[in-house]
């Protein structure tokens, strides 16, 4: 995931805007994080590079 999608990326949940903690990147690719949400506190995990966007309810 590139770090200028959070200009555009939105919770699900409550459209709040996300902020972004990097775990493993490679160059200005984050590889592995999470996106956590200010208003409503919801973390989505990064994993391979993919921001998974479902709601918490809907993840395996």
């Amino acid at each position: 995931m590139r770090p200028d999608l959070l200009e555009i990326l939105r919770c699900p949940v409550c459209r709040g805007e996300l902020r972004l903690t990097a775990g493993r990147s490679e160059g200005e690719e984050i590889l592995d994080g999470t996106l956590t949400c200010g208003a409503c506190h919801v973390d989505y995990p990064i994993s391979d590079g993919i921001p998974d966007l479902l709601p918490p309810g809907e993840r395996d």
